[in-house]
């Protein structure tokens, strides 16, 4: 891999070697596990469970025993859209979304809908947002909950948290949200937010794959799930099978360097990606940015070029830069954005569109060249006459 600059975070960031240090001894010398504390090896194990949830309790601003480990975000979403549909089917069986969720997200829906519950989708405007009033207007007695991402993955568009947790609370509705993107990078606090589940995974932000977790309010209100996983009774019988240590000491080692190191972190990749920004916007007309420049997150931008596919260009740069059309599960056939289709952008924006995503071992030397890769390769690509799209 050596020279491909690196410019997609979003869809993984590279394991913190402070992380993987506090991870190794768990891997072979303190194997132990969490559940075994009648010894010294699950003790250490069990000990080691709880500094994680600590840590990162103290990154989100809630309570240790509000958070459940999971596999990642996606069975954290699974388990809060599943786990309150069956577990609050006899109050209601209406959710409400928007089309420009990730696909963890929509197809769990779908599976609301297959069992007999029902979904209203919100419209978004061009930069991804969504209209407040349409918000209120659509919950009735029988919607459960509301679910609405935190910052979205593919345009870094970040909805207006608070003001829609106010709307849910008034509502006496529950409010989840996925801050897979959002969580490490930016602010992200649940409680004074309002947000009464919260999905979020280690390795967006430094940590190691397969570890994440789910946040889950358990006072005013207090949320109950339907276990979607089970055997065992670990984690208070939320979400049972024996702990992955090694990731969970992972993600509470991840969380606790973010909450020192997050606010630095992202006053850098911001000012990166708006160098970025106006570099190609100088040198690339005709050009635009998608889901805009404001209420964004830090680490994230979308542009699309006129005249040349995504596909092409990705293929052009495969051994010099490494970036995306979207987000990593929809771009593996190259399929245009479900999200930027969801905004209703023209076609050659949606069939042109690039997603930059920079973490914190990204450089300015690396923005420097990836800018000017992006613009030989969108030039080249512009002289070989592609039909416009």
């Amino acid at each position: 891999m050596s020279g491909i600059i690196y410019l997609d975070c979003s869809a993984t960031t590279p394991l913190d070697p402070r992380v993987f240090r506090e991870m190794e001894p768990f891997f072979i010398n303190h194997f132990g596990n969490a559940s075994s504390t009648n010894h010294a090896y699950g003790k250490k194990a069990n000990t080691a469970f709880e500094l994680a949830l600590d840590r990162v309790a103290e990154l989100l601003f809630v309570n240790p025993g509000e958070l459940i480990f999971t596999s990642g975000a996606t069975e954290s979403v699974n388990l809060a859209i599943k786990g309150v549909f069956e577990r609050y089917a006899a109050r209601g069986k209406h959710f409400i979304s928007a089309k420009t969720e990730h696909r963890a997200v929509l197809d769990c829906l779908e599976w609301v809908e297959k069992k007999g519950g029902q979904v209203s989708w919100l419209a978004v405007d061009k930069k991804g947002g969504i209209d407040l009033d349409e918000l209120q207007a659509t919950i009735k007695k029988e919607t459960v909950m509301v679910c609405l991402m935190w910052g979205n993955n593919e345009t870094g568009h970040i909805h207006p948290i608070e003001k829609i947790g106010e709307i849910c609370r008034e509502k006496g509705v529950l409010f989840f949200s996925d801050a897979t993107q959002s969580t490490g990078k930016i602010e992200t606090h649940p409680k004074s937010s309002h947000v009464d589940l919260m999905a979020f995974s280690a390795h967006k932000f430094y940590g190691p794959k397969g570890v994440g977790g789910l946040y889950v309010s358990g006072k005013n209100p207090r949320v109950k799930l339907r276990p979607q996983i089970q055997g065992g009774g670990q984690q208070d019988n939320r979400r049972a099978g024996t702990l992955n240590i090694p990731g969970i000491v992972g993600l509470g080692a991840a969380a606790s360097l973010a909450k020192s190191e997050m606010v630095s972190d992202s006053r850098k990749s911001r000012e990166l990606i708006l160098s970025l920004h106006n570099y190609l916007l100088q040198e690339l007309q005709p050009m635009c940015v998608n889901g805009g420049t404001e209420h964004k997150l830090p680490h994230i931008l979308n542009l699309s070029f006129k005249n040349i596919r995504s596909k092409d260009f990705l293929n052009e740069v495969e051994g010099s830069l490494a970036l995306s059309s979207g987000s990593a599960c929809s771009t593996r056939n190259y399929r245009v954005s479900h999200v930027l289709r969801a905004m209703q952008l023209i076609d050659w924006k949606v069939q042109s569109a690039l997603r930059f995503s920079i973490g914190k071992f990204t450089d300015r030397e690396d923005v420097l060249k990836a800018g000017e890769i992006t613009v030989d390769t969108v030039n080249q690509l512009r002289k070989l006459g592609f039909p416009h799209v």
